[in-house]
């Protein structure tokens, strides 16, 4: 008589059958964990080899690694997932900018508006420009930025703004009872909005996801607030080079938080109103 045997699946008993794993879908900048080296990283993309599927993961150090993709084979928030090819897109509509708006891809360039945009600091404008810089094109809007906040009474005075020349200002750390607020206070007038974010530096407004990482450290006061970031992170660069990998995560406004978003739609708005 032949003995009974368990390696048919379908004779395994219940207690010993293993539960599936969830299938996710590898889309770019997906964070993951690889069950057996423990390496953390979002994905960068999904090849096709002689020997299966593999996904390469970039680290929070902008290091790669491959790996195969087999089933159970990743964690995502402490549970194990089977990572499978993301799907091929289906019919596309509008075609978007950064900033999700419908892009215009026949507009002829147009003369820069006289309103004008500032934001606090270099990081600003370029962030501002990677994810609004189709939009501000089409509407003839220039963005510069401040030096400091504490330049901006001089500024405002030197622009003249006007019904037909509006200024709007972009602030970081805009919070109640600070200084920032205290001297957006004094020069907001009908034809200038200031508004601002609560966050202490642009750097905060990227999520922590779209950079790789769970969230930003918190700086004891009196340290450097960047250098701080950078140290924290095990980042050994300079804070150049740091926001330049931040830069570099950002690809729409989907990587950036509701309350740099709304901000910025308020002051191109603001300005372009006719």
């Amino acid at each position: 008589m032949r003995s009974r045997s368990y390696d048919d699946p379908n004779l395994t008993p219940p207690w010993k059958r293993s539960t599936p794993a969830p299938e996710v879908a590898a889309e770019r900048d997906l964070v993951v964990e690889e069950v057996g080296t423990g390496f953390c990283g979002a994905v960068v993309r999904v090849e096709k080899t002689a020997e299966g599927l593999t996904v390469t993961l970039e680290d929070r150090f902008g290091k790669h690694r491959v790996f195969p993709m087999e089933p159970r084979g990743f964690l995502i928030d402490g549970k194990q997932v089977t990572l499978v090819r993301p799907q091929a897109p289906g019919p596309r509509g509008p075609l978007l900018s950064a900033s999700g708006s419908i892009a215009v891809t026949d507009a002829k360039a147009r003369v820069a508006r006289a309103g004008r945009i500032y934001v606090e600091g270099k990081h600003d404008a370029e962030l501002v420009e990677r994810v609004w810089g189709h939009d501000l094109r089409v509407e003839g809007v220039v963005v510069e930025y401040l030096e400091g906040v504490d330049d901006l009474p001089a500024i405002v005075d030197s622009f003249s703004p006007g019904p037909d020349a509006r200024l709007g200002v972009l602030v970081d750390h805009l919070v109640p009872g600070s200084k920032e607020s205290r001297i957006a206070a004094a020069v907001t007038g009908a034809n200038v909005l200031i508004v601002g974010h609560p966050y202490i530096d642009v750097w905060e407004a990227v999520k922590p996801a779209s950079v790789g990482i769970r969230e930003w450290p918190r700086v004891p006061r009196g340290e450097d607030w960047k250098t701080g970031i950078c140290r924290s992170l095990g980042w050994n660069m300079t804070t150049g080079e740091a926001w330049q990998r931040i830069l570099a995560s950002v690809h729409t406004y989907k990587d950036l938080q509701p309350e740099l978003l709304g901000r910025v739609e308020e002051l191109i708005d603001f300005v372009t109103a006719p």
